[in-house]
């Protein structure tokens, strides 16, 4: 067994065992994948404050993350495809974030479905909805969602039009991969990721199959999906939905002041600051670098969330001292998804807590609560520079 001390021990294991189109749907971009490397980079440009002589016995990572109680502030964040990270993926990250006690999101791009991941955890998890066209499919999909007793809705508003993501398109990305020469050659190199996936218990989308006329197989499903994702959802749709589901609602992809003022005035419980990992909008600014400002905006109307770019119990400080109130990681857990399986996504969780931890002491903190500006060594011009 290897010894895991960071993220990135979790991803040279994952880029051995995983075939490569899976791979590179997760470690890319969108275009030039400029924002997706300053999601990371800009991370990189805060510093933090070191203090001494400070009592750091007691502390605490414990929070809340939309009244929910958490061990600390992250949640993992919705990733498609996940079950084709390892046989089971949704399930097994499900189990590892529960005994973590931090919330889990089910993507509606999930191979697992909403069904079978209730069925395989005690806790409630939260469920990610895509804004599509089939406006009698998303009421219905909505309605599981409750049945299985989810105990927030995340929408995500960043994906009308999806981004091009030249390696999918390269890679001829599905699930279950098609066999072409390329993948076969490819997968003969991966056979322990193949006989886990003998065993799984499905290889296709379980949120559509089976839930929508006509899809049968992979070609039918991808003509599907292409076609669905909705280019006219505006806010008065995004209120509806919020109306439709009367629980607890978080708006992922808000990247910009009025956005988020707009957010905060439909009374959603949160938002996530994020542009999808950088995987729609190449040349966005990065979610960090637009944090300060969407919290100066609209911080004290509505629970401010970030993700994109977090690989470290490090970042995760960064983001809560500058006013987020909880985070999400994506790449940083499929890594340990793909890797290991539910272990894996226990090492990622583990790795941020210790880093987090032992961060916030060296900073002179004891509690998530006491996190502010005052911990960083933020560069004059960050967050500020590009607002008019």
């Amino acid at each position: 067994m290897p010894v895991i001390t960071n993220i990135n021990d979790l991803k040279r294991i994952y880029e051995r065992r995983v075939p490569q189109m899976f791979y590179d749907y997760a470690e890319s971009g969108s275009w030039t994948e400029q924002t997706f490397r300053d999601n990371t980079n800009d991370f990189e440009k805060i510093r933090l404050r070191q203090r001494v002589a400070v009592d750091m016995a007691g502390r605490s990572t414990a929070s809340q993350m939309i009244g929910q109680d958490v061990s600390m502030p992250v949640a993992l964040a919705p990733v498609g495809l996940m079950g084709m990270q390892h046989a089971d993926g949704e399930i097994k990250a499900a189990r590892a974030a529960e005994a973590f006690s931090v919330p889990f999101t089910l993507s509606t791009m999930s191979i697992n479905s909403i069904e079978e991941v209730a069925e395989a955890t005690t806790q409630p998890f939260w469920f990610q909805l895509y804004t599509m066209k089939d406006e009698d499919y998303v009421r219905r999909l909505i309605a599981r969602a409750k049945a299985a007793k989810c105990s927030a809705l995340v929408i995500t508003l960043d994906l009308q039009i999806l981004g091009q993501r030249h390696k999918d398109l390269k890679n001829g990305l599905s699930a279950p991969p098609k066999l072409t020469p390329k993948t076969i050659a490819n997968l003969m190199t991966k056979w322990t990721w193949g006989l886990q996936m003998l065993s799984a218990k499905r290889r296709n989308f379980g949120n559509i199959v089976g839930h929508v006329e006509g899809i049968s197989d992979a070609s039918s499903l991808g003509a599907w999906t292409a076609e669905q994702f909705d280019p006219s959802l505006d806010w008065s749709k995004i209120a509806k939905l919020i109306e439709l589901w009367d629980g607890k609602v978080i708006l992922k992809g808000i990247l910009d002041v009025e956005d988020a003022k707009m957010a905060a005035k439909l009374g959603a419980d949160a938002i996530v600051v994020s542009n999808h990992g950088g995987r729609q909008l190449d040349g966005a600014l990065s979610s960090i670098q637009m944090l300060p400002a969407i919290m100066d905006a609209v911080g004290d109307q509505i629970e401010v969330h970030l993700d994109s770019g977090i690989r470290s119990g490090q970042d995760v400080l960064k983001a809560l001292a500058l006013g987020a109130k909880g985070t999400m990681i994506g790449r940083a857990f499929v890594y340990g998804l793909g890797a290991m399986g539910q272990e894996g996504v226990t090492h990622a969780l583990e790795v941020l807590h210790k880093e987090l931890d032992t961060t916030m002491a060296l900073c002179g903190e004891k509690s998530i609560a006491d996190l502010g500006r005052h911990n960083l060594l933020v560069p004059e011009d960050f967050g500020g520079r590009w607002q008019e």
